[in-house]
């Protein structure tokens, strides 16, 4: 795998240089945003290890920014921010992982491995289609009656797994250890607040949501797009 390192701190990007190198990985390294954002406009990677706090450009900010261009890199966010809070904002601006420190090196190349995986699967897939929506896996590409979308990671897999099993009713458990492989928790909202902001970006003002609310259960992406109201 090709992977592009921005981290500040010279000991753990050296860390990682060795380290996954010695594992067979072709790594680049960058130790501030501004040069790291550069170079991942300009080479082609399959990952970058984000360090979240960087000089110039902070790693939010880069992963924003790559999800806005439509770059198809996955980001695994590497860093000391470690809250509930943290974590969340991480995935919602565009991290497809999310990894603390301390770390230790053999779950990170675990994390790497899962990731590649996906990446993977994704290019051997089709693009997938309901309706109005479109959603390419291979390009990371969303669109409705073929007007672009912009969605962030987290928001591009829950709409596909909704895709994926469009006209089934998915409770919020499943949705919640599918989509962010988590256990159910019954006081977290996260998948509300996203099927929010799906809403938000998928529907059309004054017509019935395409996300379909099956109450005390979960949610339903319809097979066949809600008729316009009279």
């Amino acid at each position: 795998m090709n992977i592009l390192v921005i981290e500040d701190d010279r000991r753990i990007a050296s860390f990682l240089e060795r380290g996954l190198t010695a594992e067979g990985h072709q790594v680049a390294v960058e130790l501030d945003g501004r040069d790291g954002l550069e170079r991942a406009r300009s080479d082609p990677f399959d990952l970058i290890i984000l360090d979240r706090t960087l000089p110039y450009v902070d790693g939010i900010e880069i992963a924003r920014m790559l999800r806005a261009e439509r770059r198809p890199v996955l980001i695994l966010m590497l860093t000391a921010k470690a809250s509930l809070q943290d974590k969340i904002t991480g995935l919602k601006e565009g991290a497809d992982d999310y990894l603390t420190k301390p770390f230790a090196f053999d779950e990170l190349l675990a994390r790497i491995f899962a990731l590649g995986r996906r990446r993977g699967s994704i290019d051997r897939e089709t693009v997938l289609t309901v309706g109005p929506l479109s959603l390419d896996p291979a390009t990371r590409r969303v669109s409705r009656d073929g007007e672009p979308i912009t969605l962030t990671a987290r928001e591009f897999e829950l709409l596909r797994y909704l895709i994926e099993n469009a006209g089934r009713v998915i409770s919020r458990e499943r949705l919640l250890n599918s989509v962010w492989q988590i256990g159910y928790d019954p006081g977290t909202k996260i998948v509300d607040v996203y099927i929010r902001y799906l809403r938000a970006k998928i529907d059309r003002p004054g017509e019935e949501s395409l996300i379909q609310t099956v109450r005390s259960v979960g949610y339903m992406l319809a097979a066949v797009p809600p008729a316009p109201p009279a």
